[in-house]
């Protein structure tokens, strides 16, 4: 049985294939596809198919999905959960959802209190305030100002893969560590642990992490 893992949330996205069995936690990543940024609808369903039949699988071979539910892109979000939700409801699998923030907190070497940075845009960074010890457990997600950042407590290490949000981070006093930008692979075990564990969603269920609403809901909402 495999596993598939989907991160459709910046600018440029993944796939990773995993074979998987229901009595074991490690997941062998058999290959990771890199998606080009603006083009996911149009890649995601053909790459999909061709990752699955290059290493000798059908859509019945997949045990559950793991997918990157944000925050990110709201275009590209939405095109990954989609091809999630159907696939999903199709096949009767299970739909691990993993926030990114946190496969970028348990992607580091420190264990206790870490804040998981990632760059919002429009001088806003979204946070993560996880604790890794003794077991990883999300206090809360954010959408901050970079002075509001500055402000947060400095027991926390900060985690991120952006090399401006770090350097901003060591100017405020934090320690850091600079990781790579966690791929589909990262989603996968996480995904994984959390399906043997019953952590998982329907496709009803399936939401966008999105932490900032869209311009859209912005602009909707009635001026007072």
């Amino acid at each position: 049985m495999v596993l598939l893992a989907i991160d459709t949330s910046g600018k440029s996205g993944s796939l990773a294939l995993g074979r998987v069995s229901g009595g074991n936690r490690e997941v062998a990543v058999l290959e990771v596809v890199p998606l080009a940024g603006g083009t996911f609808s149009a890649q995601l369903v053909p790459q999909i198919a061709s990752l699955l039949d290059k290493h000798g699988f059908t859509k019945a071979d997949i045990a559950g999905f793991a997918v990157a539910s944000g925050p990110g892109s709201f275009t590209g979000l939405r095109v990954g959960l989609a091809a999630v939700k159907a696939l999903a409801e199709i096949l009767k699998k299970p739909i691990a959802v993993i926030s990114l923030l946190e496969a970028v907190a348990r992607t580091v070497t420190a264990e206790g209190p870490v804040l998981s940075v990632l760059d919002a845009g429009r001088s806003q960074l979204y946070v993560g305030d996880y604790d890794l010890k003794p077991v990883a457990r999300m206090k809360s997600e954010r959408l901050l100002s970079r002075e509001e950042f500055a402000a947060e407590p400095k027991d926390h290490v900060v985690v991120t893969s952006d090399p401006q949000i770090a350097e901003h981070a060591r100017a405020a006093g934090f320690r850091f560590e600079l990781i790579a930008c966690p791929r589909a692979d990262v989603i996968a075990r996480l995904g994984w642990d959390r399906i043997l564990c019953g952590e998982t969603v329907s496709p009803a269920e399936l939401e966008a992490n999105y932490i900032r609403r869209s311009d859209a809901e912005i602009f909707s909402l009635p001026k007072l």
